[in-house]
């Protein structure tokens, strides 16, 4: 018997006992009923019978890494909780809620008559307020506004008499209107910042006093001054330190946020570079060897390479009879191909193996590999193995 037949059947063997699923083509039914005649038993065809290459058992491997954990879920920020400030509140009140006092309408125009009354009334006032009158002296001062509206001293000496009366909101609409009227009224920022301190409000009263201080110092003032600093500084300083840790709290959450987009990030890039692999270790897995005898590469392609059924063979003319094999074991001397330590090298070359599966859906694509220098000399070798 010719001694490359048998070195073709014994690799044929090999091949059967590293995918016994050979077997089940219809083509090698003859075998199969000899091997069976003889008391042997052919594995079904089924995926769960095959042996796993190497290659399969990695791309497995692979896929079984993307049931990955997901991510633990962002920790979160406890919330900022506020201390109580201590603060000395033994003058303050219960906030008046009187209807609005009357107030003068700033349109009108004022005569000297007008003012000489205003006046007149305001005297009336004063000497109510040395008599402790002090609903009397509203009633004066209401008077004096109505008869000149535009004058900011009236509407400051009527604040000055509601604080006096315990009625802070009335003294700040007040003095409210003093400094609309005159933004430099001292008795204004005074009556308005004695009215704040009364109500608790101490920050706002503190720059009130403050401002009446620049403008007009007296010694009201200054006594005010000692009672409402302590409480504002406390409070500006518990502001500033709740501030800062909102702020800290903040960066860290941001802080926690990038760490955790960029560790997304960083599984989808690793999810899909094991998916590219897979797939390019798939590729290559389906390729050579799993596919003889029936032809090259991937089996059941009896007609030969590529695509079956090309009587003038291979692209480009002078390979008769296809590329590679007839269909049965003895069409070709495999020994040629399986025996080349550079062709077997290529054929686990992802690269090679995409290329040589481009050219098998369709012969048109050989010229385009033909500039490659690392596919050209594969595919000229592979030719150069087939007779002319």
């Amino acid at each position: 018997m010719d001694p490359s037949k048998v070195k073709q059947l014994q690799q044929f063997i090999e091949q059967c006992k590293v995918n016994p699923s050979i077997l089940s083509d219809p083509s090698l039914s003859f075998f199969k009923d000899y091997i069976e005649s003889l008391g042997g038993k052919i594995p079904s065809s089924g995926v769960d019978s095959k042996e796993k290459s190497p290659m399969v058992d990695e791309v497995d491997d692979d896929m079984d890494d993307f049931e990955e954990e997901p991510l633990p879920p962002m920790e979160e920020e406890p919330e900022i909780v506020e201390s109580d400030v201590e603060l000395d509140e033994s003058d303050v009140i219960v906030p008046d809620n009187d209807p609005p006092q009357k107030m003068g309408d700033p349109s009108i125009e004022v005569t000297e008559e007008n003012r000489d009354a205003s006046q007149e009334a305001k005297m009336q006032a004063m000497e109510a307020i040395s008599d402790g009158k002090l609903e009397d002296a509203i009633d004066h001062l209401t008077k004096a506004i109505i008869l000149n509206p535009t004058s900011a001293i009236m509407y400051a000496t009527r604040a000055n008499v509601y604080i006096k009366m315990k009625k802070p909101n009335a003294a700040i609409r007040d003095a409210t209107a003093a400094l609309e009227i005159n933004p430099d009224s001292a008795k204004g920022y005074k009556s308005r910042g004695l009215a704040r301190a009364i109500l608790g409000d101490w920050e706002e009263a503190a720059k009130d006093l403050h401002m009446a201080s620049k403008l007009d110092y007296d010694e009201e003032i200054y006594a005010a001054l000692k009672k409402v600093e302590p409480n504002a500084h406390k409070l500006e300083e518990h502001r500033r330190k709740y501030d800062r840790l909102r702020k800290e709290r903040e960066d860290r959450k941001a802080e926690r946020e990038r760490q955790h987009r960029r560790a997304e990030a960083q599984a989808a890039y690793e999810r899909a570079k094991k998916q590219e692999r897979a797939s390019a270790n798939k590729k290559q897995g389906s390729s050579f060897p799993g596919g003889m005898p029936g032809g090259f590469p991937g089996g059941g392609m009896p007609g030969g390479f590529p695509g079956g059924g090309m009587p003038g063979g291979f692209p480009g003319g002078g390979m008769p009879g296809g590329f590679p094999g007839s269909g049965t074991p003895g069409g070709f001397d495999y020994s040629k191909i399986l025996n080349d330590p550079e062709l077997m090298a290529a054929f686990k070359d992802p690269e090679i193996m995409a290329a040589l599966q481009d050219v098998m859906k369709n012969p048109g694509n050989l010229a385009k590999h033909q500039s490659n220098p690392k596919v050209a000399p594969i595919i000229a070798k592979m030719m150069g193995k087939f007779p002319q």
